[in-house]
């Protein structure tokens, strides 16, 4: 697989401060019956440190957005930012990777979508998450 888009999403979860990561995967793989987490990244507040972490292989399609999970990579943001704005250090952490894997892919800034770009029904990324900030931040 190789990706033409990064899609962001969040978990619509409080970031609990400690790994709900493998609460993520363990929904996903027990619950939806999926075989591992959809997403390819994570990011999330471990004990007071924002953290990157791994869920699929870059070269596996995905289980984050239907009818884009063959071409796309999922980054979820552990938090809700339907309730309230992604902390500075976590957007800070989402520009580095997203930046860096659109190098990695020689992707732009316009192959980075919201979730509710395909799933209109979805807030996701969040009703607060700030996208334009973003946006402007990868560019």
């Amino acid at each position: 697989m190789r990706p033409n888009k990064l899609i962001i999403h969040h978990s619509l979860t409080a970031d609990s401060g400690t790994v709900s990561w493998d609460a993520i995967r363990n929904y996903h793989v027990n619950e939806l019956g999926w075989r591992d987490i959809g997403y390819h990244f994570g990011l999330e507040n471990i004990n007071g440190r924002n953290e990157i972490l791994v869920g699929r292989m870059m070269d596996e399609a995905g289980a984050h957005t239907v009818g884009h999970n063959t071409d796309s990579l999922g980054i979820c943001v552990v938090g809700n930012f339907d309730i309230q704005v992604v902390p500075e250090e976590q957007m800070s952490l989402l520009v580095r990777l997203s930046k860096s894997l659109l190098g990695v892919f020689s992707l732009s800034w316009e192959d980075v979508k919201r979730h509710s770009d395909y799933a209109s029904y979805k807030s996701c990324p969040g009703k607060l998450f700030q996208w334009d900030e973003f946006i402007s931040r990868i560019r």
